[in-house]
Parts: C-alpha cells; structure tokens; sequence
C-alpha cells in the first residue's frame, strides 16, 4: 500500500509525474514513452521494458519498449533465448510483488546465465533487474521490468518506489488493452457494444453525454426510473459517482471506479475510465453491462485455483456474502476471507465487482 512516508518531497513529485503520465493515453508506447523519463528516475534504473502475454492456449509475448531500444528484447532476439528467462518464473511464484534478480538467483548464476550474456554479446548488458508480474485478467498479464547497465543493485527504496506505482500501471495496461481501438470510437461503439446487455456513454463532467452506443438508452431506461434521472440525463447516482471520481486523486480512485447494483436476478456495472485529452476538459467512458446474478465459474479462472478456493469462487458468484458461505460450506469466516484473498490475487482482480465483471465476459466475451 502507497505510504508518502516512504517517500522524500521530490519522489513524491516524480511518482504523481508518472500516475499522470500512465493516464494520459490509452496508447501502450505512448503511456511508455510518457512515463520513461520520471519512472527511472523515481525507481534509479536505467532501462524499462512492458512485457505483454497470453498464457493460453500457449504462451505469447509482446514486448514494448520505451526510448533507446534494448537489443535483448528486439523481435525475433528473445524469442531464441526466452526458454532461458530466470525472471519469468519468480514472477510468475509471486504475483503483485515486486523481485529483484538477487532474489532470484545468485550473483554467479546470473553472471553464467545465457540471458545475460547474450545481452552482453549484443552490447548492452542488463547487469540488474527489478521485475512484477501484473494479472490483468485471467489468461493476460503484463510483466514490468526495470534494468541497470552496472553492477550496482537495486535497493529496498527502488523496489518501495516501484510498487507503489504498479496499481496504476495495471489499471493502465488494462485501460489501454480494452480501449486502444477507440480512435475510430464511433464505429466500435455499435460493433463492441451492441449486445443487449452492454452499452456505452462518453461524458464530459459534470453530466454532458458527447456519445453514446445504441443500447446505452435501452439500458438506462430499464435500470433506472424516470425519478432516478436528474436535468442531465444521467441518473443521480452515476452523476454523482463520477464527479466524485473527478475530484479523488489518482490512489483513491482505485477501487472506486466500479459502481454495481444487484436488481432481482442481474448485476448492473458500471465502469468509469478516464478518456486521454491533449487539451481541454477530459472526458470519460462509462461502460455499462448487465451480468447475470448466478455465474458458472469459467474454466480459465478455476484451473488457477484450489479446489478450496474455486468452491468459494462459485459461492461468490451466486453473491453470497463471506458469512453466507462460511454458513453454507461449514468453515469460518477468516477461512472464507483467506480463500477470497488468494482468489483475487491468483486471478488479478481488484474486487467483487472486477471478479463477476471478469467471469461474464469470459463466460459470454463482449
């Protein structure tokens, strides 16, 4: 959890630098290319790489780099040398924790790795690295590294420095993952988000709607009242949670962004994403979605559990409380906590609301 103790005034200057650079396109290589410059400095590294993979049905990578290239990780070089990557799994072990390279191996295995003398043979050798694996979905991740050209190891402050910032980089990686095809977003708005159960509006704070897909009308007027509208023509409490959104800075908005409402036998979503502008007030994109209240649990998402925790993950989709399935499966409610803890972290979800969100759209994708 980000604690500003941990941090001088001028770290703190540098890391909202970078949160504000994360946010500022949903674009992977312009985020990258915004956020380089402070996110070195604030960590102390010299190079950083974004590693993007599928792990099913096999594993798929897609390196982004930002600023001066790294030779090792230029297409078609990794590939050859990937089989010999230590960092991949300690990552892998510890999801969400950020591992430096002497946690991983020794100083004399790391000198002999073929990784790392092959970054050397093509003349840039990463003599330091500092590594995080982010879930952002069931069967995608991004894996964040930072380098250093010397033998000079990264400290406790780097690793402080980087962890404090990877919520946002995950909710980035995210955003970015799920919009980059919205610069020709009057198009894939009726193409994306014309199932019935999905709509889309694009708004301007405090309350004026610029765009909107087909279906958003149809949803609203099912979800709300005419009563629950305000002069705007949103309703009162999606009005309010965005403007309330608007004011919060960027930690708090973590978790906040997600508004869920459960009606007779449906969840109702709604997720706020802040839109990228060069200029001008920013907008922001609110994407509903109706999700059925009993969710099969998918199968992507129960083979990355225990036994133990895909019965509970089953529980929590037909939106029974932790006391409820503590009551049901006969265990207590600290062991249901335990288990819905390793739950979210196994499948690189933030809550219940980006839990159900994942599992209906792995059930039925959008």
């Amino acid at each position: 959890m980000f604690n500003p103790m941990n941090f001088s005034t001028r770290e703190l200057v540098l890391r909202d630098t970078v949160i504000s650079a994360l946010n500022s396109s949903l674009s992977f290589p312009e985020v990258l290319k915004a956020a380089r410059e402070p996110l070195l400095e604030f960590a102390q590294a010299d190079a950083a790489a974004l590693c993007l993979m599928r792990v099913t049905p096999s594993l798929a990578f897609q390196w982004h780099v930002p600023g001066h290239r790294i030779p090792l990780l230029d297409a078609g070089v990794y590939e050859s040398v990937s089989h010999h990557d230590f960092v991949r799994g300690p990552i892998f072990a510890r999801p969400n924790v950020v591992i430096r390279d002497e946690e991983m191996l020794s100083r004399e295995e790391y000198d002999h790795s073929p990784l790392y003398q092959h970054s050397r043979d093509l003349g840039m050798g990463l003599d330091r690295v500092m590594a995080i694996l982010l879930p952002i979905g069931p069967d995608y991740f991004g894996a964040f590294a930072l380098y250093r050209t010397s033998d000079c190891a990264f400290t406790d402050q780097c690793a402080t420095a980087l962890s404090s910032i990877t919520a946002h980089l995950m909710n980035s990686v995210r955003n970015c993952g799920t919009y980059q095809a919205l610069t020709t977003r009057t198009r894939l708005l009726d193409e994306l988000y014309s199932p019935p159960d999905t709509g889309f509006l694009i708004v301007e704070p405090p309350s004026r709607v610029v765009q909107r897909s087909r279906r958003a009308d149809s949803l609203l007027e099912k979800w709300f009242t005419p009563s629950d509208f305000d002069s705007s023509g949103l309703p009162e409490v999606i009005r309010t949670r965005l403007n309330a959104l608007v004011r919060m800075d960027a930690d708090s908005r973590l978790g906040n962004d997600v508004w869920v409402s459960l009606e007779h036998d449906a969840y109702r979503v709604v997720r706020f994403i802040e839109m990228p502008a060069p200029e001008g007030p920013r907008q922001w994109a609110l994407v509903m979605n109706e999700l059925p209240m009993s969710i099969p649990l998918p199968v992507e998402m129960r083979r990355k559990l225990t036994p133990a925790e895909a019965n509970v993950a089953r529980h929590m989709l037909r939106n029974q409380s932790n006391e409820q399935i503590a009551d049901e499966l006969a265990v207590s409610c600290h062991t249901v906590k335990t288990h819905v803890k390793k739950i979210f972290k196994k499948l690189g979800v933030d809550e219940r609301a980006d839990f159900l969100y994942q599992a209906a759209h792995l059930n039925k994708p959008v």
